[in-house]
């Protein structure tokens, strides 16, 4: 399958299918803390411009992933948090992994020296698919947040890019 995979980015044109991604993967409560997809201008307004991807084949999206600005700092402007969802219907199968190494070649290009992610504690194949691509654990946040009356654990991992710094 990964043959056939093409990695495009993406606009508004795919928000729908886009947005049904980002619900599934609200659905599972390990994704993110957000309780509802925003529509796409709250979405457009808060991720970065360039480094918004899809994993496509035949026109089906199959998972996305972007980048968000951790702050609105000028000193912070090399450095995004890293948003990555995949259909539940094509979970382990790779499409994270090669959404996720698109993003990093695209964010070099475009000057991010950093890439974060803070992922659940609990997400194991999260945490996993980050460190295969060089992201190192860095800390967690205990009890950082409370979803659904539960307290989640986030555990904090970066990439720093060889090629900029």
């Amino acid at each position: 399958m990964n043959n056939e995979i093409q990695i495009a980015h993406f606009t508004k044109e795919d928000w729908s299918m886009i947005s049904t991604i980002y619900q599934e993967g609200i659905d599972t409560g390990i994704a993110t803390f957000e309780t509802e997809v925003p529509s796409w201008k709250q979405w457009d307004n808060s991720h970065i411009k360039s480094c918004r991807i899809k994993a496509i084949v035949k026109e089906k999206i199959l998972g996305w992933a972007a980048l968000s600005p951790i702050s609105k700092r000028k000193v912070y402007k090399g450095v995004g948090e890293v948003s990555i969802y995949v259909s539940k219907k094509y979970r382990g199968r790779g499409v994270g992994k090669l959404l996720l190494s698109q993003l990093i070649k695209e964010s070099e290009q475009t000057g991010i020296w950093t890439l974060q992610a803070s992922v659940f504690s609990n997400n194991n194949t999260s945490i996993i698919l980050h460190k295969s691509l060089g992201f190192r654990e860095i800390g967690y946040r205990e009890k950082v947040a409370k979803l659904h009356n539960k307290w989640y654990d986030n555990t904090i991992l970066e990439r720093r890019s060889k090629k900029i710094i």
